[in-house]
């Protein structure tokens, strides 16, 4: 579960990154020179380029929760008693702990 967590970071700042460098492209749209033109096709570069890695590793996060997913309905057509014992006893504690608090 902590690699997912991370693959979902991960995703978030790629995210945020993407449109960090979507937001200084169109700032620096009426810049001149070679420096900044240099700099403008080399982030237009990486953009490209981080949008495909975005897209894989949401791609990975979709098929990996689905994989969870269908292990877990596995678990429990085959095992529907246990699964609502365990459903029950999380309810339990959760309940108990609610009560405390």
């Amino acid at each position: 579960m902590e690699g997912e967590t991370t693959r979902e970071r991960l995703v978030s700042d790629l995210k945020t990154l993407v449109g960090d460098a979507e937001e200084l492209l169109k700032a620096t749209t009426n810049q001149a020179g070679e420096k900044v033109t240099a700099a403008r096709q080399k982030i237009e570069q990486s953009l490209i380029e981080g949008k495909k890695a975005l897209a894989d590793a949401e791609k990975a996060l979709v098929k990996k929760s689905k994989e969870y997913a269908d292990v877990a309905d596995d678990y429990v057509r085959e095992n529907p008693w246990s699964a609502v014992g365990v459903a029950a006893g999380v309810g339990l504690v959760l309940g108990l702990l609610l009560r405390r608090g």
